[in-house]
């Protein structure tokens, strides 16, 4: 998968400029798809030169143009192709394993210290994700079929905070002085 799919699918949902999508990725699909402003607005560029997406210039009092960008025809059938394949599972590159893995060379204690500050970050994320799930819990009957597949992937960042929590119990047990 690329930044390039996940800006397709934000634009299929509704058209956006790149500050909104910026700020898309700092909730909803960036808890499973990280990107930088800048990488953001090199993608949109690539995907309109690309023909996958169009804007339209909306003129703000007192400020530059803003571009609304939307997807494209050509954009929406590269969006369903690519939807439609298979794709690779993802791989996890995590410094916080590879300290651990070394962690002989520092001792117990500064490896425990670190995994105790991460677990309080995967709790504090687990709350967020809760809270999510709460107000898809409160939709009305009729709203909730629109938001099932993005619940589908909620329920999936769920899943892996709490198995993160269970598996940083397990270490920190395991590492505690007796």
């Amino acid at each position: 998968m690329s930044l390039q799919h996940s800006l397709l699918v934000l634009l299929a949902e509704q058209p956006s400029s790149g500050y909104e999508l910026s700020q898309k990725f700092k909730s909803g699909v960036g808890y499973f798809w990280k990107a930088s402003h800048q990488q953001i607005y090199t993608q949109l560029k690539k995907l309109t030169e690309d023909g996958l997406i169009d804007f339209e210039e909306e003129q703000q009092e007192g400020k530059p143009d803003k571009k609304i960008y939307k997807v494209t025809a050509q954009g929406m059938a590269g969006l369903k192709t690519w939807l439609s394949s298979e794709i690779k599972p993802s791989k996890t590159n995590d410094a916080l394993l590879v300290m651990i893995y070394g962690g002989r060379y520092v001792g117990d204690d500064v490896i425990l210290k670190e995994v105790r500050r991460h677990r309080d970050i995967h709790q504090k994320g687990l709350e967020k994700l809760l809270a999510i799930e709460s107000l898809y819990f409160n939709l009305d009957d009729e709203l909730k079929p629109q938001y099932r597949l993005p619940y589908l992937t909620l329920k999936r960042g769920i899943r892996g905070e709490q198995s993160w929590l269970e598996w940083a119990d397990e270490v920190i047990a395991e590492l505690s002085p007796q």
